[in-house]
């Protein structure tokens, strides 16, 4: 049920790319307290992307799940640009991170929804 899903302007080698997808699968099921099982990750490497009038690295995300409680942003803010920032060093300053709390009817999932 939670989404991440990660879109960058840099080209991202094999390596980098599939640490990514484990690292945030594992930070999003742990700071959400949700299984693992139920988190799906999806990486966008080398989009034609501009922010603040500069093509210098940057990388936009979103996080959507059920259950998202608005008084954890900030602490998966941290949390998320302090791994992208380590595995692609794209400065936290050029990320932006967008937090959709999802209501159960509207996540459809196994020929249901939640």
């Amino acid at each position: 049920m939670p989404l991440i899903k990660l879109q960058t302007n840099i080209e991202l080698d094999d390596i980098t790319c599939q640490a990514l997808l484990k690292q945030l699968s594992a930070l999003t099921a742990s700071l959400l307290n949700k299984p693992e099982s139920y988190v799906m990750v999806a990486i966008e490497p080398s989009c034609s992307m501009l922010f603040a009038g500069k093509n210098d690295p940057l990388c936009y995300i979103e996080l959507k799940s059920i259950s998202l409680a608005e008084d954890k942003t900030t602490s998966l803010s941290a949390a998320l640009c302090e791994l992208v920032n380590n595995l692609t060093n794209i400065n936290s300053e050029r990320i932006y991170i967008e937090f959709t709390n999802s209501p159960r009817a509207m996540w459809g999932w196994n020929k249901a929804t939640f």
